[in-house]
């Protein structure tokens, strides 16, 4: 059995070398070795002589290996499709023109004991491509630069956030409430505590709190859990950034949003124009605003809002298809659904929508003009929520309130609601400044970035159905 090596000496990747010596003549020598590493993705031999493209991650560059200069050629060339091998050889051009290292010393560094086999074309059946991301990202080229343009977006959002002075933190990813959002949560067990915890649905309250504590600037990128459905849209865990920034309101915060995320396409595509799905879209400030009331009502065409007799606004949602009304819903949720139903789908744009109902928004601050409504947006994006930012609620006795609503919901049977946070109202009680708070979906805004249609595309290891005993 090859002795593999525990490392290997790599200082090249293919990029750099055509970087470097693509303006290299045919038959060019350059005396300069060079020693990269990668797998074998093609392999022809024609006599004494073989060719093999080494794929690493930055792409591909040509082996070129010859019986009386390379070490085991009689080796190299059994080499099988996927092996990892290190290479260490000149650079040089060949008669016919392409940019090589010419093969002097080589070692393996990983056999590929199970073949990709066509897979290596392409792969296109879903089941495979991510049940099997490690075979997706080398059959499909698209596949890696998806994820690589992910990891860009959220390295420019950090680098963003930073510059305006925004302090990176990190809460608990469990949590002895189920806060900061209304979603049915993750239940687990604390043995050595013998206590119920919950995988976060939100980190929100914990990073009022920090503001609470002195930090006027502060975010946090990372995932949440929420046990809800699977769709092309939906990942039971996904990634959010969620910035809380005191002495703001939600309009100022707007305008803070709409610059953040157009510089950030910008840096990822180029222009703060993209196309998704055959459509254009213009991502660059200023966005268009409207309340939800004007949305509701032109997609309708007659006005409602908030203050909508209650059982008119529970016709109109009968009417247009929704779900039947519960009992215990106001005519802030029943605007809150019609608008879902009949004016949501319809925001292809990136558009705030603005001034949303209280009795939907329980940690939200009331409208300064209005106090049925909450001072909220929501940023939509071809349809679909991308953004979720408000005027935060700083006063403790509302919030109380809000919460024993909450609660009561929860008792009736509803098991998205919120809980009573004591841990939280105290945490008020010590004075939350004016502060606004945004969270953003960094699944959602990769897959604007790289025209994906399923939000699986953007997740290198979307959540799967397990297989069952014995399958591989």
């Amino acid at each position: 059995m090859t002795s593999i090596p525990y490392s290997y000496p790599h200082d090249t990747f293919a990029a750099q070398v055509r970087e470097r010596f693509d303006h290299l003549e045919a038959g060019d020598e350059t005396g300069v070795t060079v020693a990269v590493a990668g797998r074998v993705m093609l392999l022809r031999t024609q006599g004494k002589l073989a060719f093999a493209e080494l794929r690493d991650s930055s792409g591909a560059i040509q082996l070129f290996a010859l019986a009386a200069v390379t070490d085991r050629f009689e080796e190299l060339t059994k080499l099988s499709l996927g092996d990892w091998v290190g290479v260490s050889g000149e650079v040089v051009k060949t008669k016919r023109g392409e940019l090589s290292v010419k093969v002097g010393s080589w070692e393996l560094l990983a056999e590929a004991r199970r073949g990709f086999g066509d897979k290596w074309h392409g792969v296109s059946d879903v089941e495979t491509r991510y049940r099997q991301r490690e075979v997706d990202l080398w059959a499909n080229e698209e596949s890696r630069e998806r994820l690589v343009r992910r990891s860009l977006v959220v390295q420019r959002l950090r680098e963003r956030l930073w510059g305006l002075g925004f302090t990176e933190v990190e809460t608990p990813i469990l949590n002895p409430i189920a806060g900061g959002a209304t979603a049915k949560p993750f239940t687990t067990h604390h043995n050595a505590l013998d206590a119920t915890f919950y995988l976060r649905i939100a980190p929100e309250l914990y990073l009022k709190r920090l503001v609470v504590g002195g930090f006027e600037r502060v975010f946090e990128l990372g995932r949440l859990f929420r046990n809800e459905g699977i769709s092309p849209r939906h990942n039971p865990e996904f990634t959010t950034v969620e910035a809380y920034i005191a002495y703001m309101d939600y309009l100022g915060l707007m305008e803070m949003v709409e610059e953040l995320v157009a510089g950030v396409v910008a840096d990822v595509c180029g222009s703060t124009t993209i196309e998704y799905q055959g459509t254009t879209l213009e991502m660059g400030a200023p966005w268009r605003r409207a309340t939800m009331a004007e949305l509701t009502s032109a997609a309708l065409g007659h006005e409602v809002d908030v203050h909508t007799d209650r059982d008119v606004l529970g016709r109109l949602l009968r009417d247009a298809g929704g779900p039947a009304p519960e009992a215990s819903w106001g005519s802030g949720r029943l605007l809150a659904e019609l608008f879902e139903q009949v004016a949501e789908s319809s925001l292809i744009q990136p558009t705030f929508v603005t001034d949303h109902p209280a009795e939907t928004s329980p940690l939200a601050r009331r409208h300064r003009s209005d106090p049925d409504l909450v001072e909220r947006f929501e940023t939509f994006v071809v349809g679909r929520e991308l953004i979720n930012g408000f005027s935060e609620l700083n006063d403790p006795d509302d919030q109380r309130a809000r919460f024993e609503e909450q609660a009561a919901a929860h008792a009736a049977g509803d098991d998205e609601a919120m809980l009573v946070d004591e841990e939280y109202i105290r945490a008020l009680e010590h004075g939350l400044p004016p502060t606004a708070g945004v969270g953003l979906g960094i699944d959602r805004l990769a897959m604007l970035v790289t025209d994906s249609a399923n939000i699986r595309e953007v997740i290198a290891f979307p959540t799967l159905r397990p297989l069952g005993p014995g399958a591989s």
